[in-house]
């Protein structure tokens, strides 16, 4: 069985629009930087916490963890604490170029195998936005739950000039990659 240490509604989605079979176990990991941490160490940190929170408990499991983060001029953007702090990351972003970098993490129950950790980068274009706009698109509450204070698949959308790199990163899981770790370990076959 393949588990997805997520409780991500747009991982979940992503996993099954790409007909990929798995279970949900949430784990309970504090996202927390450590000082003079690069991002890549950071978030590759904590998909590792998370998937090990979840094979502690399912020891006989394929477990993927992953974690997405926002950089953007050396800052690391996680989900935001609140409005002021979702206003301060649009203001941030806007009018520039950052990327999204999203660590998986995948440990096998076969010790042979062990774990396997990899991750996408994509950078992401994003046109000026007024004060007015930042402050209407808070309002939806969509920038709540996404590192960045933003999510391109909704609303957001209309101010992504151009990506280079996966799409499906910028929500919240490189679907290819994550598809071939899976492959390659073992936990799913061709369809």
């Amino acid at each position: 069985m393949f588990v997805l240490a997520s409780s991500s509604p747009r991982r979940r989605e992503l996993l099954r629009n790409a007909g990929i079979d798995f279970e949900v176990q949430t784990a309970d990991v504090p996202e927390v930087h450590i000082p003079g941490e690069s991002p890549l160490d950071f978030a590759t940190r904590l998909a590792i916490a998370k998937a090990e929170a979840v094979a502690q408990r399912r020891p006989e499991d394929f477990v993927l963890g992953a974690d997405t983060i926002v950089i953007v001029e050396g800052e690391i953007l996680g989900k935001p604490a609140d409005a002021d702090d979702a206003a301060r990351m649009l203001r941030l972003l806007s009018g520039k170029c950052h990327e999204v970098t999203t660590a998986v993490c995948l440990i096998s129950p076969n010790p042979a195998t062990g774990r396997n950790t990899a991750s996408e980068t994509t950078r992401v274009h994003m046109a000026a936005l007024t004060d007015a706009d930042i402050a209407a698109y808070i309002a939806t509450k969509e920038p709540m739950d996404k590192a960045g204070a933003y999510g391109i698949q909704g609303i957001a959308s209309r101010w992504i000039n151009r990506i280079e790199g996966d799409y499906f990163n910028v929500v919240g899981l490189p679907v290819a990659l994550v598809y071939g770790m899976l492959r390659r370990g073992g936990a799913i076959e061709e369809l």
